[in-house]
């Protein structure tokens, strides 16, 4: 029987319960002395306006500050490991810049000029670039992850979804928290918040983050630490309200990453003993440094308009290594940089009526990436340069209307329309010698004319709408249906070699997502609330990044390589046992496959498959598979509140997560790819009664799991045969205390 007809039967039959059960605490009244033991109402802002969680025709979990304090979570990427279908990652060679997937959607490539598939947020900006993205946790009020295509209110770049990171706002009260943790490998970080009115209309506040910790393994070519922690975060925000109707915010963040380049595992011979150590050459000096700043201001006309205005500018730049080889001398190295640049505006109207709301709006972002890499390929004595950027214009225009046809049924309907205006600029030159005179060897000697060097400019358009019909079968109990459609933009690949690949200064195209979502979410007994939901995906015209060694040179070919459809289940809830103990729990499945997936191959055979030596396109969807999408993952976690006399509490929560078998590319590696494993955690955190000290002990991954996150692999006898592997963290302990002013 089909897999997706199953997951449907299943998902019908508790559907049937689920409703059955309403229905029924619906017909009986709770009783005079029955506790208070309801899990409250979340309100998120995923359809860009406040709402309940159970009222939103959306698949998003918000997890709460006090959820995230509780578990010790350190930055956003531990959200996999209880979000379903969420993957979550350091990228590799990077300790800062984040890898995204939701329900097998997103990109693995931060190249510059590379668009991620899932959109991050902080507060209402868009992100663009993924360095500096592995938000560190401070400040912060909540975080959404929305799963599922966002392309009618969030826009391009979210058709695997989008996470919102959520900031504090500032309180009434004056407040000071600080808050210090030492842990295993010598962590150490130092955090700090200042926040409060300083007038009637006015408020301030500032915050700032120092995290250090030594390597888990060490580079034994140099003696420095690998995979170690240098980063010092600050966000400043002023507020002002001069009117009941006004409000203004000014916004500014700040991340600076000086932690040493990871360069990871060699997994081919030679091994060395542990999965963090190195004996890479390449370097070790990394930094990435972002900036931001933002202005939001709001205007409420009357009881049914309220008009908002998002004014935001980010830059950054990255300098680093990789030693895709792992050893001393330079066989295949990659020092790089990267720089962008993007100022965003948006203007939004919040409407609502009697027994309507809607949103709508209108966004403009201009942004510039650039950047540039050698590829030094040491045993040749021949190194490749590679530098571009690319200058992307893009405007939209959404709207968004819920009706209510009666108290129980409603109906959205939205759309956005898209363009984008992008030129890039790809150079491509190989040199005799070890590195380009780029990245210093003013000695290096151009070998033959470049292989690339083109500036070209493409328009892409699109109009993205979503549909969605919910019914409250009861005040407690909600179903939806949903339609919606996502794109990712198009553009050109940075590392395209004109030689290899002519067709490169062509670029590639979008790719589309069209989901069809059924769900239901609600509270029963005001102790079990719960989503659950199943997802129909068709995925078109997919950009699949393919690196493979070509000669004395590493090629690549972006391209929409074909179709793909994906179909999966998703459940979380929270049951409130009993008046202290609460438990939470998460399962997702995915099944994807590949429809049609048509690999480059430079110089095929001259046979009826490839009948050409210049390459064609060969139908290998029987042989490749999704990245960084296991077909399970689950998580449960309980936490145990005892109150003292005095009125100080402990809350106790163990965890544990699974996650599934998955491949770091669509091409299966055997010694790269990640089996099945399992992840426990464990968290104690005392709150006085005043609610001034906190002091927290979490013990991370106890059973010291390795696990895989990211991988390179170029065979070959001029590339080292290189095969490398990064890993996620070993057992950590950490001893936090925090006190409040």
């Amino acid at each position: 029987m089909n897999r997706l007809v199953k997951t449907a039967l299943l998902a019908g039959a508790a559907w049937t319960a689920l409703s059955g059960v309403a229905l029924a605490q619906n017909a009986q009244p709770a009783s005079e002395g029955q506790e208070a033991t309801s899990l409250g109402e979340v309100v998120v802002t995923a359809r860009r306006r406040a709402e309940a969680l159970q009222d939103v025709p959306v698949a998003v979990t918000a997890i709460t500050a006090e959820t995230l304090e509780n578990k010790g979570s350190a930055d956003i990427t531990e959200l996999a490991r209880s979000t379903p279908s969420l993957t979550l990652n350091s990228a590799r060679g990077s300790n800062s810049t984040l890898i995204s997937f939701i329900r097998g959607v997103g990109q693995q490539d931060p190249l510059w000029g590379f668009d991620p598939g899932v959109g991050l947020y902080i507060d209402d900006v868009y992100v663009a670039r993924p360095q500096a993205a592995v938000l560190d946790i401070f400040d912060v009020e909540r975080i959404e992850v929305l799963r599922g295509p966002q392309g009618t209110l969030y826009g391009r770049n979210t058709i695997g979804g989008a996470i919102k990171y959520v900031t504090r706002r500032i309180g009434d009260e004056p407040s000071i928290s600080l808050q210090g943790a030492y842990g295993s490998y010598d962590q150490f970080d130092a955090i700090a918040n200042v926040s409060g009115p300083v007038s009637d209309t006015v408020g301030i506040s500032f915050g700032v983050a120092r995290y250090l910790r030594d390597g888990f393994g060490t580079n034994l070519n140099t003696g420095t630490e690998h995979y170690n922690k240098d980063v010092t975060a600050a966000r400043a925000s002023v507020e002002w309200t001069p009117t009941d109707s006004l409000f203004f915010r000014v916004a500014a963040d700040w991340v600076q990453d000086s932690s040493n380049a990871r360069h990871g595992h060699r997994e081919f011979a030679p091994i060395l003993a542990s999965e963090y150590d190195t004996r890479a050459g390449a370097g070790d000096p990394n930094d990435v440094q972002t900036r931001g700043i933002s202005l939001t201001g709001e205007y409420v006309v009357n009881d049914m308009l309220t008009l908002k205005s998002i004014t935001a500018y980010r830059d950054g730049e990255t300098r680093g290594n990789i030693d895709f080889d792992n050893l001393p001398t330079p066989i295949l190295d990659i020092p790089a940089q990267y720089d962008d640049d993007q100022f965003s505006q948006e203007f939004q109207a919040l409407l609502n009526g009697d027994n309507w709301s809607a949103v709508a709006g209108v966004f403009y972002m201009d942004a510039t990436a650039s950047g540039a890499f050698d590829t030094v390929i040491g045993l040749a004595n021949l190194t490749t340069l590679t530098s571009g950027s690319v200058d992307t214009k893009s405007w939209s225009a959404f709207g968004d209307l819920t009706y209510d046809f009666t108290d129980q049924l409603s109906v959205s309907v939205g759309g956005r329309f898209t363009s984008d205006e992008k030129t890039g600029t790809v150079f491509r030159q190989q040199y005799l010698g070890i590195r380009s005179p780029f990245f210093g060897n003013a000695a290096a000697v151009p070998l033959g004319a470049p292989r690339t060097n083109y500036t070209r400019t493409r328009e892409f358009e699109e109009f993205t709408p979503r549909v969605s019909v919910s019914y409250e079968i009861t005040p407690d109990l909600t179903t939806y249906a949903s339609w919606g459609r996502g794109f990712k933009s198009g553009g050109f690949d940075m590392r395209g070699d004109a030689v290899l690949y002519p067709n490169t200064v062509d670029g590639y195209d979008p790719e589309t997502v069209e989901t069809i979502e059924i769900g239901l979410k609600g509270t029963l007994f005001d102790r079990f609330s719960f989503a659950t939901a199943i997802f129909d995906s068709s995925y078109e015209d997919q950009q699949i990044t393919t690196q493979y060694p070509a000669g004395a040179t590493v090629a690549s070919v972006v391209d929409n390589v074909g179709s793909s459809s994906i179909r999966g289940w998703e459940f979380e809830g929270s049951l409130r046992a009993t008046e202290n103990l609460v438990i939470n729990g998460m399962v997702s499945y995915i099944d994807a496959q590949f429809d049609e997936f048509l690999a480059y191959i430079p110089t095929g055979p001259l046979n009826a498959t490839c009948p050409t030596l210049v390459g064609c396109f060969v139908d290998v969807s029987n042989a490749r598979d999704f990245q960084n999408t296991p077909e399970w993952t689950g998580s449960v976690s309980a936490t145990y509140t005892h109150w003292f006399e005095d009125g100080s509490e402990l809350a106790l929560t163990p965890s544990v997560a699974y996650r599934g078998a998955y491949q770091q590319f669509e091409t299966a590696s055997p010694l790269l790819d990640q089996d099945a494993y399992w992840m426990y955690d464990a968290s104690a955190v005392w709150t006085s009664a005043s609610d001034r000290w906190t002091v927290g002990f979490h013990g991370k991954n106890l059973s010291d799991e390795r696990y895989r996150t990211g991988g390179y692999s170029f065979p070959g006898a001029l590339t080292g045969d290189s095969l490398i592997a990064f890993y996620g963290a070993p057992r950590t302990f950490t001893a936090r205390v925090g006190y409040k002013f």
